[in-house]
């Protein structure tokens, strides 16, 4: 199977378009113990067997321990125990994803950061770093000499979002985005898989005319409805919309932003999305479009972890396809380009990073791709040798996708600060229950972007 994954262009593309816990030693919270301790992992000979260091390390995730990423990080954690070193330990905690961005920022207030810890990329690590505060992923990987484990895309797409010439982070995802749809429901309405913007409302139509829900999303959740706005304007504006914005070249306010909101606001009045949609979670509209209650769901690849799971989707492993964002005007923004990310990223705290916690990121790199593939069927941004045999349909689907990508761009809060993104967030849900205009919705965002720059 092939898996390019456009790293030559993506390293120039992601910073056009988106100009849009693994650290310590045996005792997580303590600091560097003067330069020469805090320096001596690099001066380490990583060529070898592991030396089998005692080594404590504190994680701080978004995910519970049997779900998702808390499955492959518990997983590498307790190989590692198992397999190569008896002296490692670790921590595990779990904070509200809603929570993770206040929590992170009052732990570093204090000097206090975990030895490894999920956050998001783009804007927030972007502050971290310019606070010296995470390690720096680049020099580790290099003197660890684990560069080849780690997808050259992932790495490009992550220095893009950041706007930084090392990387940071390491990510737990290398995915695109986009709809999501039940075959059944498309045939049963007469409907083909749209490549243009037009087709897509005559999709909408014919689904709806049918008495058939036509979209789903994750109204309770905010980001997957901010998504599905951030789509219809970079197909109108063009991929680098939102990083304009960001850096004052365009208002939130300009007509086709807001007419971006107002796209998303007229699909909640004619009823596409169903009743309640600001009460419907995540998970719940994944689950309806895999159970024939809903046609088309806007959502990640990393979506494959449900559909792979025949106690979740009822509709089988062919039941549920795949189009990418359809197209406005090809000159604008190409079939070709999808919605890229690499989801929650993992950070380092740098002042805690020594020897015992190279040993195991070397063991964590080494093997997370391969972990990924065989537990969840997803990609998670390092190399893997699992053979596309043995690989379900819908992972051979969502590299295929991947595939055929020439150009990335970021989602709708990518560039957006913690502040900023706060309010894109929390008021789309008033958009979509109609309490606030697309007018409204895209002044207080520039609200908020006039009084913090």
């Amino acid at each position: 199977m092939k898996r390019r994954v456009l790293a030559a262009f993506l390293s120039v593309a992601m910073m056009a378009s988106l100009l849009v816990g693994c650290g310590s030693g045996s005792n997580s919270g303590e600091t560097a113990k003067g330069d020469a301790e805090a320096q001596s992992w690099q001066d380490a000979d990583y060529t070898g067997e592991d030396p089998q260091l005692e080594t404590k390390l504190k994680f701080l995730t978004i995910w519970a321990e049997d779900n998702d990423n808390g499955i492959l990080i518990n997983k590498i954690c307790q190989d590692y125990k198992d397999n190569v070193n008896p002296n490692f330990e670790w921590e595990y905690e779990m904070v509200a994803a809603d929570n993770l961005t206040q929590k992170i920022a009052t732990l570093s207030a204090s000097n206090d950061l975990p030895d490894v810890f999920a956050y998001e990329a783009g804007a927030p690590l972007r502050t971290l770093i310019d606070a010296d505060k995470v390690a720096d992923i680049s020099e580790v990987v290099e003197t660890i000499g684990v560069e080849d484990s780690l997808s050259e895309s992932a790495v490009a797409l992550m220095k893009g979002l950041s706007e930084t010439d090392a990387l940071y982070d390491l990510p737990l995802g290398l995915n695109v985005e986009g709809f999501w749809y039940n075959k059944e429901l498309f045939e049963k309405a007469g409907c083909e898989v749209p490549a243009t913007w037009d087709e897509f409302e005559e999709v909408l139509k014919k689904l709806d005319a049918a008495g058939i829900q036509p979209l789903v999303t994750g109204g309770a959740d905010k980001w997957l409805a901010t998504r599905l706005i951030n789509a219809y304007a970079v197909r109108t504006m063009g991929n680098d919309i939102m990083t304009k914005a960001a850096n004052g070249e365009a208002d939130y306010t300009d007509e086709g932003l807001v007419a971006a909101a107002q796209k998303l606001a007229d699909w909640a009045e004619a009823g596409y999305f169903g009743e309640g949609v600001t009460t419907v979670d995540a998970n719940t509209a994944g689950s309806m479009v895999m159970s024939g209650k809903g046609a088309i769901f806007y959502n990640g690849s990393w979506f494959t972890q449900n559909l792979t799971d025949p106690s979740q989707n009822p509709a089988g492993e062919d039941g549920i396809g795949f189009f990418n964002i359809p197209v406005v005007d090809e000159s604008i923004s190409s079939a070709t380009s999808y919605s890229m990310n690499c989801g929650n990223i993992l950070a380092l705290d740098k002042a805690k990073f020594n020897e015992g916690t190279a040993w195991f990121l070397k063991y964590f790199i080494e093997n997370m791709g391969n972990a990924a593939m065989e537990e969840l069927g997803t990609v998670k941004g390092y190399t893997y040798t699992t053979e596309a045999e043995s690989m379900d349909s819908y992972t051979k689907l969502v590299l295929n996708e991947i595939d055929k990508a020439t150009e990335g761009f970021a989602w709708w809060e990518a560039k957006m600060d913690a502040e900023l993104s706060k309010t894109a967030q929390e008021n789309v849900q008033p958009l979509l229950n109609g309490d606030m205009t697309a007018e409204e919705y895209m002044q207080s965002i520039q609200d908020v972007y006039d009084l913090n720059k």
